[in-house]
């Protein structure tokens, strides 16, 4: 992606096309219980370029079984290395693609799956590595089916605490200013800037209001094969005198954010509103500059706003 120089305002911010890498997130890892014949049902594998899908099993597979079905063009060849089974796509899938591919174990047992696209939608986030159980009822796989289990119910607790933290006039705000029902808010847009990267182009527009700021970044995925997906948004505070480049470290501050859409296809465009309380700017030294950063899925900084206090008077 190509730097931008920061376009800072005496007054109130800067914002910048960026390169930095977002801070470590966790693979996605998960199981298959193969219960029953192994080649009765077919499991589904969510897949990117972005990443290798690895594929465990308990025994070594067989390499001159182990196949996917009109694979060329599309994906690596597929690669045995032991009991592992390495899966690269060349190129996003598109949404109605379906590859079936058959694992070989050694002692000849087969096991059918189907390649699909991975999106960001709940359950079809990237396949990054799947243990495979072929005898469920041994006494690891029970093992990892209750670590799991635990997993996903201390994941909907969370996701019940998030709801009702989310639930909040901020972010009824920030949802109409995603959906384009700015007219329904407080906020009158104060400065745009449009940034054009390799692979998007971003529509910048900060907002000032009574109390509170607002950020709409419009994005277009200008990608010929891979989707755009937002990882997350940052807002920390910013020292007087402090680059923001390459890495910001600062407070966390609380903020409210919506987008209009999961996943952006090649060619679509979408936004990610972020909606900042007059409250956050507020520290123990006074009123500090927050700075607003926005990661593609991918982990990459896709852009910056330098905001300052003064945004949320009359």
């Amino acid at each position: 992606m190509r730097n931008f120089l920061p376009l800072r305002s005496a007054l109130f911010l800067g914002l910048v096309a960026s390169v930095a890498m977002a801070h470590g997130r966790e693979p996605n890892v998960g199981s298959i219980y193969v219960r029953g014949r192994p080649n009765e049902w077919v499991r589904r594998l969510n897949v990117t370029p972005e990443a290798v899908t690895v594929l465990r099993f308990q025994q070594p597979c067989d390499k001159e079984g182990t196949k996917i079905l009109g694979w060329e063009g599309r994906f690596e060849p597929v690669e045995c290395a032991g009991k592992k089974v390495l899966i690269e796509p060349l190129q996003a899938l598109h949404p109605e693609d379906r590859f079936l591919m058959v694992v070989k174990l050694a002692d000849g047992t087969e096991v059918p799956f189907t390649l699909v696209r991975a999106t960001r939608k709940e359950g079809e986030r990237p396949d990054q590595q799947v243990n495979v159980f072929v005898e469920p009822d041994t006494r690891e796989s029970l093992q990892k089916d209750l670590e799991e289990t635990r997993k996903r119910e201390e994941g909907l607790v969370e996701s019940v605490r998030r709801f009702h933290q989310e639930d909040t006039a901020d972010h009824a705000l920030a949802k109409l200013l995603a959906t384009g029902d700015i007219k329904q808010t407080p906020f009158r847009l104060l400065k745009k800037r449009v940034l054009k990267s390799e692979g998007e182009e971003t529509t910048v527009r900060i907002y000032k209001g009574k109390a509170k700021a607002a950020v709409l970044f419009t994005v277009k995925n200008l990608d010929p094969s891979k989707p755009w997906n937002l990882l997350e948004a940052r807002l920390v505070t910013i020292r007087p005198g402090d680059t923001p480049e390459p890495y910001v470290f600062g407070d966390k501050r609380p903020f409210a954010l919506r987008a209009d859409r999961d996943e952006l296809a090649p060619g679509e465009s979408g936004n990610v509103a972020v909606v900042v309380d007059r409250n956050a700017f507020k520290t123990e030294n006074g009123n500090a500059e927050l700075i607003l950063e926005i990661y593609r899925e991918d982990g990459w900084r896709q852009a910056y706003v330098v905001l300052d206090e003064r945004l949320t008077r009359e």
